[in-house]
């Protein structure tokens, strides 16, 4: 494993921190709490956080084109806009079914995926949302949808299904934007954690936190682990580049689940941590919508 300095980007008690996106129109990162119903926009060079208070648990919180932000709510798709104003863009209510995490594509499209509460087998799905509304039910048969990501040539789109403990590989249809030919990228050890969220570098390389695993590993585009990043914290969630140069790597980690006892001995469990100089991001885009 490699030994790695870690800063503290925000010393915070997040019950299930996740889904860091760098927002460059603003220069923040936005992460959200799941379950705490929170939506955080974080200034690094400050410290200042906005936070936005949501009326359902939020999977995901993506940058818009128009301002403000999307978010992958635990009944649908909603927007807020710059000054707080909220709608749905789309309902998809489900008994038991909540968001979990998200990703905006190359060409402003959201992918949200969803879980069951109980994570249940089979009882999520992946959809992509377009800036009208309109869904495309893209996998119906997910357990715990997690991160989804595209290589730098947009020629490939990567994704996790927590409970496969796979990183999986997509073509993408140039004509028509969908995916096929799924395959594996990379499999973890059930040992060694579960993945969870994930970003991809500009050479192409898939960065994945793995749940339970107190890591972050990276795998080159041919499916090589050739990093792996120690984290204090044994839930480390999600990972994205941000940054002025989007060179800086930030995790969120949970506190979900952990007794007092694990608690005390992983007091940044909850936190946002940062790697300086890790690699360099590719740029977000933000949803067209």
């Amino acid at each position: 494993m490699t030994i790695a300095k870690l800063d503290v980007a925000q010393r915070v008690e997040a019950d299930l921190g996740e889904g860091p996106t760098w927002d460059a129109a603003a220069s923040r990162l936005i992460w959200v709490d799941i379950l705490g119903c929170e939506v955080h926009r974080l200034d690094p060079a400050t410290g200042a956080d906005d936070v936005l208070r949501t009326d359902q648990h939020v999977g995901a919180a993506k940058p818009r084109s128009a301002g403000g932000v999307v978010v992958n709510l635990r009944d649908g798709i909603g927007r807020y806009d710059s000054d707080g104003g909220f709608d749905w863009l789309v309902l998809w209510r489900e008994d038991g079914v909540r968001g979990n995490d998200a990703a905006v594509d190359p060409s402003g499209l959201l992918w949200a995926g969803t879980m069951r509460y109980d994570a249940a087998p089979g009882g999520g799905t992946l959809r992509r949302v377009d800036g009208a509304g309109d869904v495309v039910v893209v996998l119906d048969d997910v357990t715990i949808s997690n991160g989804t990501g595209w290589s730098p040539d947009g020629h490939f789109m990567y994704y996790v299904d927590t409970a496969t403990n796979r990183v999986d590989v997509f073509d993408i249809d140039v004509d028509t934007g969908l995916v096929r030919g799924r395959r594996p990228l990379a499999t973890v050890d059930v040992r060694l954690g579960a993945p969870d969220g994930l970003t991809v570098d500009a050479d192409g390389c898939v960065w994945v936190a793995l749940w339970g695993g107190s890591a972050v590993h990276r795998y080159t585009p041919d499916g090589a682990l050739d990093r792996v990043i120690g984290v204090p914290a044994s839930q480390p969630t999600a990972c994205a580049f941000g940054g002025p140069a989007l060179t800086d790597l930030f995790i969120t980690t949970a506190r979900h689940g952990l007794d007092e006892a694990s608690l005390a001995d992983q007091p940044l469990a909850g936190s946002v941590l940062v790697l300086p100089n890790a690699g360099i991001g590719l740029p977000s885009q933000p949803f067209a919508g």
